[in-house]
């Protein structure tokens, strides 16, 4: 390879066009092969720049990819700015994105540059692609200027309700980059950040919470709400959005709920009688001692819903679900985050540092967390130094008189260590343990000794010194051990060993007589020569020697005062004046130096072997302040339990309101009148007890209670029914009709006989709208109706064009009690609901037309209930199986007539037990209905294995509106509250006519039953096929033959 070449590849990697590029006509000028890898290159990136300004979308896209590739190798693109920034405007999509990325890495570099592209920015802030939206939003929040904040603000604000999660997402990332900017903006980003939170997309959740700890961290009352549902979502969200939600919550916690660990505080204080405390004092304190602590649910449902992810494969999300149970949990169950921990250890040495920080942070305070994986902790010799002495603290917290002799053995390894740091770690770890446990203290102080003969300086130093430290912590005779390590005077070199050894002998002096002044003549001679620290000891041990053997050592020691009086370190200087004057009496002494033996051979406090790790407990585990053991900036303290917790309403979150602003924005929302019952609700509750009791009666008698059942329900809903509108009554007929199809014929003389009943009723009603006889004719009809039921049990109405008033006769019979079992469990067993097949409507008698025609609401002569045309299989969630501790619910509508009664509709519920172990007795608890809606339950389940399924039928009348039907799905141990609110496509009922029948039926409507909209449909999904097909997907909707192509018609 020539020299020109190779200094081209080392400047960009770009030698040569790619083959099928177009050759550019202009070529670089030659240089000299001898000057190709010294000579500036004037022409550097001149290739990609002609790419970037050629016509050719495929060179564009080409050139920008290489760019991007030389970022992402960390070389510097900027000088291509110019270039790359003219196609922004690309109508090219991949071109687009590309530049872009290309932006947002150069746009805070080149802000000159980029403000010229600032409309660009705004126009793509209204691009149909999403993705693009994305990046015009960084791009414009990467742009540093104070110029361009109110247009950042507005930009902000309308992607914050973007339809698409994604472009959210970073709303919420440049609203950091908004307040770091201009922290003026504050109250509006609030503002936004509250708006965000109410998101319900887990894309989003992560962000917004972190702008929330950047902006505004004590604003905790804008996470009230929004509490339940962070808890909801935190297994679903990505794992760096989990980590900071985890730091958030455990904030939020320390300051809602009362601490878990008070209680056992108390027992541990108070478990002691009192030797002269009476009987009834102990009582009282047992009483306070017995005290339960009741944990508040949301604070369970954090801990709960933050277990599973100690399973992540993320350590970071690990680590932050570790230290949320060390600073939220009881301290009983703290302990299942210990096996997680130990298995981050098998990680990189990165990972392995930090976790293993926070380990022997905790592990001081609660060593049983982690004595069952003490070989976890043991040192390999492949571990950096870092990582070794981490363990070896751990190591050190967790020894007992249990592990000490395994753990001894272990060190006696360790101290052999090629790596001399660590091995003076495990020395001063044996001395940490000899001090902790008095057992194995002398055998300990042996094995230092023994250390002491050790080739290697460094261990026999932090011998001597260990050896100190526990010559204090011993008061008994230890002279023999202090005239081993005077001897060492002469080899050791290490100031601080050497300092040691004169410590003790200026301490002992009084044990060592005949030593202590030759070690004073030996120090004498090389005074000069000694450390700073080495010469302060020195000094220390004339005094005390001056003071109790002046005979022996008074001419030394004023021989080393002299020496250090002209010393250099002016803290020698300064110590040799103090000495001076303190043990050499003159005119001038003071009465201190009566007192100069007390001062200098006092007795000293023995020193505190203790963890470095001890004090490091202040700072929230997992976090940088943690990990330095120093405050960082942005660091949020934890605030201590409160005495007393907030009100816990603030975090309740009205459902049913919701459903009811939906219901009135669809225009489906009607007045409802308080309604007589003929049965009160607690007669009502009762009866149902009771018919729910009687499972074991006759077939007959079952027989008897379902017609008293039909007969009062239409007594209790007949006031009601008379004031539905035309328009509703329809509806309703609709639904009568789906149920009328899939009964038993009967002969056509009791039919008539009902229907001319049923017609003098019409005429009653209609007749007059007053209160009084409204209730007058609802007891004739119950009389009239209750003489009628043996005959009219198994009838079915030939007439398509039924009456609300027949509708609700007739269906209430056949509405089957909770005793039939039979029709539940065929629903049960059928999950995946099929079209049914509906008989054809029979010849309608002339007799009975005649009858009918004052009853046809729709005045329709053909009108018929029709099977569905699509019934969707797709599933709603109504209770996750981590929220519902292991029991997973989900529901769909299976568009079939519902066995409970024609009003209702039927819902399909799936139960799972997804848990190990057996469920029992599941059943549907408490109902919070709106008025007037009602719901029929499934029998309770008695068991359910584990990872088994079934599915059962509930049937509601959700009174054609979208409100919400809330209740609570129970087990024998929990109760978890659940709702289910409707599509309204599915409150539809298909029927067929003709399309003369439909254009009379519309004739007949008004202009406020009038919706009209545009709706842009792509080309290939405008045939009549799909347009019909995406319609009875949301809708339960018949089709009407149309003659008009363009013109489609569903009833």
């Amino acid at each position: 390879m020539s020299a020109s070449n190779l200094g081209y590849n080392e400047q960009g990697g770009e030698a040569a066009p790619e083959q099928g590029q177009e050759a550019t006509p202009t070529t670089a000028p030659s240089v000299p092969a001898a000057f190709g890898l010294f000579s500036s290159d004037t022409k550097k990136n001149e290739d990609l720049k002609q790419m970037l300004e050629s016509n050719k979308d495929y060179a564009k896209l080409d050139a920008m990819k290489r760019i991007v590739g030389m970022i992402a190798k960390g070389k510097n693109a900027s000088e291509l700015f110019p270039a790359v920034v003219k196609n922004v405007a690309s109508k090219n999509i991949e071109i687009k994105k590309l530049v872009y990325v290309y932006l947002m890495r150069y746009a805070e570099e080149q802000q000159d540059l980029a403000l010229l592209s600032i409309s660009t920015f705004q126009r793509a802030l209204k691009d149909p692609n999403q993705l693009i939206r994305a990046s015009a939003l960084r791009v414009l929040s990467s742009i540093r200027v104070p110029i361009i904040v109110p247009i950042m603000m507005l930009a902000i604000k309308e992607a914050s309700a973007d339809l698409s999660p994604y472009v959210r997402k970073n709303a919420a990332h440049a609203i950091q980059k908004l307040y770091s900017l201009d922290p003026e903006q504050k109250e509006m980003l609030i503002e936004v950040i509250e708006k965000l939170l109410k998101d319900k997309s887990t894309l989003v959740a992560g962000s917004v919470v972190m702008a929330f700890e950047e902006v505004c961290p004590d604003r905790i009352d804008l996470i009230h709400k929004n509490y339940r549902k962070l808890c909801n979502l935190l297994v679903d969200v990505e794992e760096w959005g989990q980590v900071v939600i985890i730091h958030m919550l455990t904030r939020y916690a320390r300051t809602q709920f009362v601490s878990p660990w008070k209680e056992d505080g108390v027992l541990d204080e108070d478990n002691e009688k009192d030797f002269y405390e009476s009987d009834e004092e102990q009582k009282k304190k047992d009483q306070k001692v017995k005290k339960p602590y009741a944990m508040d649910p949301d604070h369970r449902l954090l801990i709960r819903n933050t277990k599973p992810l100690l399973q992540s494969r993320n350590a970071a999300v690990v680590m932050a679900v570790a230290q949320l149970y060390w600073h939220l949990a009881p301290k009983s169950e703290a302990g299942i985050v210990s096996k997680s921990l130990v298995r981050l250890l098998r990680s990189n040495r990165e990972v392995q540092y930090i976790v293993l920080q926070n380990i022997a942070t905790m592990s001081i305070q609660r060593k049983g967390m982690f004595e069952p994986y003490l070989k976890s902790f043991y040192v390999r010799s492949t571990d950096p130094t870092m990582i070794k002495t981490s363990k070896l603290e751990i190591l050190t917290n967790l020894a007992n008189e249990a592990n000490i002799s395994t753990l001894l053995r272990e060190f006696q390894t360790y101290v052999k260590s090629q790596d001399k740091q660590f091995a003076a770690a495990t020395i001063q770890a044996i001395g940490r343990c000899a001090t902790n446990i008095s057992e194995v203290t002398d055998t300990c102080l042996n094995g230092l000794v023994c250390l002491l003969s050790n080739r290697d300086e460094i261990v026999v130093a932090e011998s001597v010194v260990v050896i100190k430290k526990l010559l204090q912590t011993q008061p008994a005779h230890h002279g023999e051990i202090i005239k081993h390590m005077a001897k060492l005077l002469d080899t050791i070199t290490v100031p601080v060993a050497r300092a040691s050894i004169l410590w003790l002998t200026g301490e002992y002096c009084e044990r060592v007589p005949k030593i202590a002044p030759d070690v004073l003549r030996k120090m004498a001679k090389s005074f000069t020569n000694e450390d700073d620290l080495v010469k302060l000891q020195i000094l220390n041990l004339g005094a005390k020697l001056y003071l109790t053997n002046s005979k022996q050592t008074k001419l030394l020691t004023q021989y080393i005062l002299n020496l250090s009086k002209y010393d250099q370190s002016y803290d020698i200087r300064d110590r040799t004046r103090f000495i001076r004057q303190l043990i050499v009496p003159n005119e001038k002494s003071g009465a201190l130096s009566k007192y100069a033996k007390k001062i200098f051979l006092a007795q000293k406090p023995a020193p505190l072997l203790e963890s470095p790790f001890k004090d490091r407990d202040r700072f929230q585990l997992g976090t940088l302040s943690h990990t330095l053991n120093t405050k960082a900036i942005g660091y949020l303290e934890l605030s201590n339990w409160p005495e007393v917790a907030p009100d816990p309403s603030v975090r309740n979150v009205e459902v049913i309101e919701l459903g009811k602003e939906w219901s009135v924005a669809l225009g489906k929302a009607k007045k409802e009148k308080p309604t007589e019952k003929f049965y009160s609700d607690s007669e009502e509750e009762s009866a149902s007890t009771t018919d729910t009791e009687s499972e074991s009666t006759s077939e007959s008698e079952k027989e008897k209670n379902e017609k008293e059942e039909g007969s009062s329900m239409e007594n209790s809903e007949s006031s009601s029914s008379e004031e539905l509108s035309d328009s509703e009554s329809e509806s309703k007929e609709g639904t009568a009709k789906k149920k009328f199809k899939t009964t038993e014929e009967s002969d056509s003389d009791e039919t008539e006989k009902k229907t001319k009943l049923i017609s003098k009723k019409r005429k009653s009603s209609g007749s007059s709208d007053s209160e009084s006889i409204s209730t007058e004719e609802n007891s004739s009809d119950s009389e009239s109706e209750s003489d009628s039921e043996s005959d009219a049990e198994s009838r079915k109405p030939k007439n398509a064009a039924a009456s609300k008033r027949k509708e609700m006769v007739v269906p209430e019979k056949k509405a089957p009690t909770k005793q039939d079992v039979s029709l539940l469990d065929l629903d049960d067993f059928n999950p995946v609901s099929t079209p049914v097949a509906f008989p054809t409507p029979a010849i309608l008698s002339p007799s009975l037309v005649a009858d009918l025609e004052g009853l046809s609401l729709s005045r329709s002569s053909v009108i018929d209930v029709s099977s569905p045309m699509f019934v969707p299989m797709k599933t709603h969630e109504l209770l996750h199986r981590m929220s519902g501790k292991g029991l997973a619910a989900y529901y769909h509508f299976s568009r079939q007539p519902c066995i409970y009664g024609d009003q209702m509709v039927s819902v399909q519920v799936t139960l799972t037990n997804t848990t190990d172990q057996k469920l029992e007795n599941i059943h549907i608890g408490e109902r919070k209905l709106p008025a007037g809606m009602k719901m029929h339950v499934f029998n309770t389940i008695e068991f359910l294995e584990p990872e088994e399924s079934i599915t059962v039928s509930v049937g509601i009348d959700f009174c054609d509106s979208t409100q919400t039907a809330s209740f609570q799905l129970c087990t024998k141990e929990d109760h978890f509250s659940v709702n289910i609110q409707p599509p309204v496509g599915e409150l539809l009922l298909p029927v067929t006519m003709s399309e003369k029948d439909f254009k009379t039926e519309q004739g007949m409507l008004t202009g406020m039953n009038e919706t009209s909209a545009t709706i842009t449909v792509a080309p290939q999904n405008s045939t009549r096929l799909v347009l019909l097909e995406k319609v009875v997907k949301a809708a339960n909707l018949g089709v009407v033959p149309s003659g008009q192509d363009n013109i489609h018609r569903m009833t």
